[in-house]
This record gives C-alpha cells, sequence and structure tokens, in this order.
C-alpha cells in the first residue's frame, strides 16, 4: 500500500479494495452535483504527483489506469508519468493496458470496460535525491503499490501552496505530458506547490466548488473564469457579474488577505463574438480529427447572451467594483492573444497545444506584482529528459 503522505495535489485520497484514487474534489462536493463530466475529470489527477526523498536506485510503481475513449473519434494515446528528480526531467513513461471508458461525443453516454494493473520501472541514481512522479493529467490513475530498495519519505513542505481553478485549458487538455499544462509549467517556473483544480468542461461557477477552494489552505488563489460558461450557453450577463461576486465572497470567507487572481478567458476566435453552445465539428470529425464550432446565434448577445468578449467586460467590472486590494484581473488576452493565434492556433480551435501552454505559463509566471506579493523564488528548470 502507499504511504497517502506521498500524494501532493490531490484534496481527497480515497481508498479502494485496490489502492488510492487520488480526487481533486472532496468526497461532500461530489455529492452535490450528479454530472458525469465532472465526475470524470475531477478523477484525473491533473498536477497530482507523488513526491518522496529516497536513496534508491530502483521503483516499482503499480497502477491502474481509466483511459477514455470517444466513439467514432481518433484514439487518445496512452497517458504519460513524468519523472522528475531534483525538481529536473529525467524519464516519461506510459502505462499500457488498464480500464476503458468509451464516450459518445454527441450524447454524453459511456460505457465501462475493466482492465488490469501495469508496472512502471524507475531506475534512479542512487544518493539522497527528491523524486517527483507526475501522474497522467487526462488520465484517470489508481494507485496500487509501490517497491523500492531504500527507505522513501515525504518531501517536506515549504513552498508557498497555488490553489487554481479553470476550464480544461487549466486542466491541460490537448498537452501531450503532466508536467506541461501552464499551471505546471508556471508553477514549477516561481517555486510553487500546486493545486490544479482546473476542471475539463466544468468552471461553472458551481458553489461547491468556490466552498472547496474557501477550505483548502492556499498561500494564492488563481481563478479563470468564463470559456465553459460560453461554451455551454449556461448564463447571461445580468447573472455573470452577481454570480462571480457571491463565488468571491465565500473565497473571502476563508482567504480574507490571500492575494487573487480573477484571469478571463484566453483568445478563442469561434466564440469572441458568437455566443454558445460549442459543438463538435462533424465534418473534422469525418475525416479523422476533433475540432468544436461556435454553435449560437450572434444576434442574441444584444439580449444578454456570453461571449467571450462579454466576459472579459464582466469580470474586468467586478475587480473595479470590489476595491479588493489583494485582488487583481488578470486579462486573457496577455497570456495568448489575436497574434499568438496566427503564431501558434489552437489545434481543435479551443484548446491550446503544448507549446502554446508553455507560453502561457511563462507569461503567467512572469506576472511582477504577483511574484513581488507572494514571495515567489526561482522554480527548476523546464528541460526535456535527455
Amino acid at each position: 500500500m502507499i504511504d497517502p503522505s506521498l500524494v501532493l495535489g490531490a484534496l481527497e485520497i480515497e481508498r479502494t479494495p485496490r489502492g488510492l484514487l487520488p480526487h481533486r474534489l472532496p468526497a461532500w462536493a461530489r455529492a452535490q452535483c450528479g454530472d458525469p463530466q465532472l465526475r470524470l475529470v475531477e478523477a484525473q489527477p491533473a498536477g497530482v504527483r507523488l513526491a518522496m526523498r529516497t536513496t534508491a536506485t530502483r521503483l516499482e510503481l503499480d497502477v491502474l489506469p481509466t483511459k477514455r475513449r470517444y466513439v467514432g473519434a481518433p484514439q487518445r494515446p496512452d497517458g504519460w508519468y513524468d519523472v522528475l528528480v531534483g525538481g529536473e526531467l529525467v524519464e516519461r513513461q506510459q502505462a499500457p493496458g488498464g480500464n476503458v471508458l468509451d464516450v459518445d461525443m454527441m450524447t454524453g453516454a459511456s460505457t465501462f470496460h475493466p482492465g488490469a494493473p501495469t508496472t512502471l520501472t524507475i531506475a534512479l541514481a542512487g544518493g539522497e535525491q527528491e523524486v517527483e512522479v507526475w501522474l497522467p493529467h487526462d488520465e484517470q490513475t489508481e494507485l496500487i503499490d509501490l517497491r523500492a530498495d531504500a527507505p522513501v519519505t515525504p518531501l517536506a513542505g515549504g513552498r508557498p501552496r497555488w490553489v487554481h481553478h479553470g476550464s480544461s485549458i487549466s486542466h491541460g487538455s490537448v498537452a501531450t505530458y503532466p508536467t506541461e499544462p501552464w499551471p505546471v509549467v508556471a508553477a514549477r517556473l516561481a517555486g510553487l506547490d500546486l493545486v490544479n483544480l482546473g476542471l475539463g468542461g466544468s468552471a461553472l461557477l458551481d458553489p461547491f466548488v468556490a466552498r472547496t477552494i474557501r477550505d483548502t489552505p492556499a498561500d494564492l488563489v488563481s481563478l479563470k473564469i468564463g470559456i465553459n460558461l460560453v461554451n455551454q450557453d449556461l448564463l447571461r450577463r445580468r447573472a455573470l457579474g452577481p454570480a462571480v461576486h457571491g463565488w468571491l465572497d465565500t473565497i473571502r470567507d476563508g482567504h480574507p488577505d490571500t492575494p487573487l487572481r480573477l484571469v478571463s478567458p484566453l483568445h478563442c476566435a469561434i466564440q469572441e463574438a458568437v455566443p454558445g453552445p460549442t459543438v463538435p465539428d462533424t465534418a473534422a470529425l469525418a475525416e479523422g480529427r476533433v475540432a468544436f464550432l461556435a454553435g449560437g446565434d450572434p444576434e442574441r448577445v444584444a439580449r444578454g447572451a456570453l461571449t467571450l468578449e462579454v466576459v472579459r467586460e464582466v469580470l474586468a467590472e467586478v475587480v473595479d467594483r470590489r476595491g479588493d486590494p489583494h485582488l487583481s484581473y488578470v486579462d486573457g488576452l496577455a497570456l495568448y492573444g489575436p497574434a499568438d493565434a496566427e503564431r501558434l492556433p489552437l489545434p481543435d480551435n479551443l484548446h491550446p497545444d503544448s507549446a502554446t501552454h508553455r507560453l502561457i505559463g511563462e507569461r503567467f509566471a512572469a506576472l511582477g506584482e504577483w511574484r513581488a506579493a507572494s514571495r515567489w523564488g526561482a522554480g527548476a528548470g523546464l528541460e526535456s529528459p535527455a
């Protein structure tokens, strides 16, 4: 059995008959929403890693992944496990096999097929070292067992804890490796202990998520809000501002003076001036590609429908009205704007690729006013393994 204290980045660790299943929302929060999409993504361990100090030369990690496959779409590759030693990336592995969840993109219906665990073998140089194994960000991973040829102990704390909430972009969609999503890039550059509450398709101002953030110890908090509200055509302009104020009020109940960034949406051409809902591009699917289109009517904007342009206006107004000295507004276009889209287009019209994730993470980490307020320190390099 794996010691739960080795697992960082999860808010709850469920003991299963086989091992440990990391969750990014606590059980009480999960119980308040029966949405299958939320249940799927909160159990995908974005930002979750095993972290230990050891003199071992060999680790064996037994894992049971759950692979997600979209019916009629190109099959997703197996998730990756990034191994870092002393903060430097040294190895990447995959775990073939495991459970499979077949999902119908059009209806959301799913079928589960059970599978068997896989053993990952990690060779180390020996001597006292800090080892991290970052779990696949988009593949549910049950931790079955960890064996080592020397004792392992949890890493000591001390880094400022950054709690970040956002959509599938924060979750890491389209990024290949678990250390590539932009919040991980930013956290590593800034030397932060990341709790990534990026929830694919589920950044919907759910009150239980605000209460989760309120109750989670944090030195820094950031909220990236907007794209999913437009994707799902969920709110109107009249409702958005008060809903965001309510979210901030809840979070401030637990973090009255914590530096907090409210981040508006990145550039996404299909939704800038066109409301949702966002729909799959059936022509692209017929060609074997996954892509998305905006399915709303632009004339509805005058009646309060949300677009990304509208969301940015409302979020900036919210920050201005609150007069909170510890709250700042980050324009998502400063992280990824129209000029960036010319050079680094979104592969599926909605999500950034690995290179774009890195650009966004570097820009976010470089925002100076929060760095000074939070005593961010220089983090590890982001080199690829040799």
